[in-house]
């Protein structure tokens, strides 16, 4: 039995440090991680995703560290798994921040598994190994997987097809109003968050948002690779206690100071409404397909790449880079010089 079978089988019982080291040839790539995929593929599809996003400064990773322990607190107690994307630094290529300095008060607690990884240059701040990693701990049998991007974005929207349930997190005083709409944020989001909610301006903030939800319409975020992919997927079917096209979800703005831990309780309750909406018509099905849609564009795109750059000889690269860069021939020209290439 190799070693990456006997991970396997430990992470089933629970056992963290397999869990890690499976994440580990998950994360890199390796024929291990494929194998792991592979195998633990049938035993995903469980777990309740939460993507949490918004700029830098929002306070998002404390809202995380005290949501993941309200959340520990229910009758349930849950198992929950958070995936922290972190930038990337430009020499290593991992991670800037790590789990060691942060979220320190979930160490203790057996029941939540953290994990950092690099966006690794990705725009969203997803990087196309998150999805992947998700799927690990939802076999694993975490009931809840959090999952904390770098910052939000025009890129941001990737969330979206990746989550079940979007929190865009806002604060006063950052005029995180205006670059919600400029971003498109608005559109994403599942339940608004305006954290820092003892800081002055709140309530202009928190009226600012809930206007503009009354203006915005659910946006058409995906490429067109992906929409092929989406709808190359069987639609699920209409459930039959009611049609999700008939309910129409708007978002509820929850004032938090996660530092605290008020509004907690109100935020959990959304959440769990948002999750009760998805479960009551096509939500679920419809999330679910978005993100094999989204998982198989990187997996095509990565390996038509690699593909690509096997067969095209380095000299010839070479010769086409130089003339682009005398400025020669333009980029548009320089690829098809490349794709063209026999």
């Amino acid at each position: 039995m190799t070693d990456i079978q006997q991970y396997l089988e430990k992470l089933r019982a629970g056992d963290k440090l397999a869990l890690s080291r499976v994440l580990t040839h998950v994360e890199n790539n390796t024929p291990e991680g494929i194998f792991a995929l592979e195998t633990l593929f049938p035993q995903t599809g469980r777990a309740h995703m939460i993507g949490i996003t918004g700029s830098p400064g929002t306070g998002k990773s404390t809202l995380v560290n005290s949501l993941a322990m309200h959340l520990r607190k229910k009758p349930e107690s849950p198992r929950i798994a958070i995936i922290a994307v972190d930038p990337s630094s430009p020499y290593s290529g991992g991670a800037l921040l790590g789990d060691r300095v942060r979220m320190r008060d979930l160490h203790g607690d057996r029941g939540i598994f953290i994990r950092s990884m690099a966006s690794r240059g990705a725009l969203g701040g997803l990087s196309h190994r998150t999805a992947a990693l998700a799927q690990v701990l939802d076999a694993a049998g975490f009931e809840i997987i959090l999952i904390e991007t770098v910052g939000a974005g025009q890129s941001e929207v990737e969330i979206a097809s990746l989550a079940h349930t979007v929190i865009v997190v806002e604060a006063p005083g950052m005029g995180d109003e205006i670059q919600a709409i400029k971003a498109g944020i608005l559109e994403i989001a599942n339940i608004l968050v305006v954290n820092k909610a003892d800081r002055p301006g709140v309530e202009n903030s928190t009226r600012a948002l809930r206007a503009m939800l009354q203006m915005a319409h659910p946006g058409d975020y995906m490429p067109m690779a992906r929409k092929h992919l989406f709808n190359a997927l069987e639609s699920p079917t209409t459930a039959p206690e009611q049609s999700q096209e008939t309910e129409i979800w708007m978002p509820p703005v929850v004032q938090t100071i996660a530092t605290e831990g008020n509004g907690l309780d109100e935020l959990m309750q959304a959440i769990e409404d948002h999750l009760a909406y998805l479960k009551r018509g096509q939500g679920w099905a419809m999330r679910d397909k978005e993100n094999l849609a989204l998982e198989m564009e990187g997996l095509i795109r990565e390996h038509l790449t690699q593909r690509w750059l096997a067969q095209m000889p380095e000299a010839r690269l070479e010769e086409v880079m130089l003339a682009l860069q005398q400025r020669k021939i333009s980029p548009h020209q320089a690829l098809e010089k490349l794709l063209t290439y026999n």
